[in-house]
């Protein structure tokens, strides 16, 4: 796994496939959030039909919507993957599983999140299915400055923005920084 170079700006970027992460919970397999994740992207691409290309700083950031959780350890991955939209968000689901991730409630505290946050140009809408790009990624601090960290310069297929452009537009009131040791 590559460490992100900001001033590297890629023609594919507009393709890539991009997986958020975070977690706000340890588990007692791998302590803290930071190194589950780390662990669980090695997981991902452990079968061979997943090759993590480039992972963002890690930042910590408060909950959204605010709430008294611990704040989260937040970042984005930039995959390439001969698997479809849907065994990809298959994949990541069964890692979740394997780490712990049980889905009660929206916005609850985790072990472990992994989103498809977009497949290259790909719109997907399934009620009650997939969704991609994600829905509320353009208004996500914890998705979209680390998105930068991997893939600058890239556009939203629906809104026609750059990540710059969003992130500009972000409410002052998410709170985000750049982790200590990502």
């Amino acid at each position: 796994m590559s460490t992100p170079s900001p001033a590297t700006t890629s023609a594919s970027s507009h393709d890539a496939i991009l997986i958020a992460f975070g977690a706000n919970l340890p588990t007692q397999e791998y302590g803290a959030p930071a190194q589950t994740l780390k662990v669980a992207l090695q997981r991902l691409a452990r079968d061979g039909d997943i090759s993590i290309d480039q992972v963002s700083y890690f930042y910590e950031t408060a909950p959204v919507p605010i709430s008294d959780q611990p704040w989260y350890v937040n970042g984005v991955a930039r995959i390439s993957t001969g698997l479809s939209a849907h065994d990809l968000l298959e994949r990541l689901h069964e890692v979740e599983a394997e780490f712990g991730r049980v889905r009660r409630e929206r916005n609850a505290a985790r072990v472990i999140d992994l989103d498809l946050i977009a497949y290259g140009r790909d719109l997907l809408r399934e009620e009650g299915g997939i969704q991609v790009p994600h829905p509320r990624m353009a208004e996500r601090a914890f998705v979209l400055l680390p998105l930068r960290d991997v893939a600058s310069g890239w556009v939203h297929p629906v809104l026609d923005r750059t990540v710059e452009d969003l992130i500009a537009d972000l409410p002052a009131d998410q709170q985000i920084r750049k982790q200590a040791e990502s």
